[in-house]
């Protein structure tokens, strides 16, 4: 039996000070990860996500409090999480989630976000760039990883990736980037 998402995320260490933390950091974070499932991109996006579903946010999660996080605040938390943290709580729980049975088939892509751009004075670009794990039985995201374009590159970050997903009978669907000879192990 697998822990439920809350409880995993409030293993997450808050970094915020005492004053004027209204809502826990559990909370903003499952906001983010609830949003951005739904399709809510970037922090106004989710902020409406909080105003268009705050009833049922309210009533399921039984919060004491009648105020969700604003879009700022999601903001001030998504600019000061330890991202990496963040990642390995979500990933190991995805992963413990979908039943074994439905992580036979997995397809392995990466994208670059857009309007990530770091460093505008700079002559390169330098863009965040995510590569999941996809369950294509249950539908759903069992891992993740990100990284900056010009730090790391996609092959590298996909086979940590999967080495700490510790997969094993798994079909991988992944970009022919990925069949070069020199990087098969």
């Amino acid at each position: 039996m697998t822990n439920n998402l809350i409880e995993e995320l409030k293993k997450i260490p808050d970094f915020r000070t005492n004053e004027g933390k209204r809502h826990p950091l559990w909370l903003v974070l499952l906001i983010v990860i609830m949003g951005t499932m739904s399709g809510y991109l970037g922090y106004r996006a989710l902020g409406d996500f909080v105003t268009r579903h705050r009833e049922a946010l309210m009533t399921i999660l039984k919060l004491p409090k009648k105020r969700l996080p604003s879009y700022s605040t999601i903001r001030r938390v998504m600019m000061g999480i330890d991202f990496e943290e963040f990642l390995a709580v979500f990933n190991s729980w995805a992963i413990a989630a979908v039943p074994n049975e439905q992580k036979r088939w997995l397809a392995v892509d990466g994208k670059t976000i857009r309007g990530s751009e770091k460093n505008l004075e700079k002559a390169y670009s330098q863009f965040v760039q995510v590569a999941s794990v996809y369950s294509t039985s249950a539908g759903i995201v069992v891992g993740m990883s990100s990284w900056l374009s010009n730090e790391k590159s996609e092959i590298i970050v996909v086979q940590n990736l999967l080495k700490a997903l510790r997969l094993e009978g798994v079909v991988f669907s992944l970009d022919a980037l990925h069949c070069q000879k020199k990087r098969l192990r």
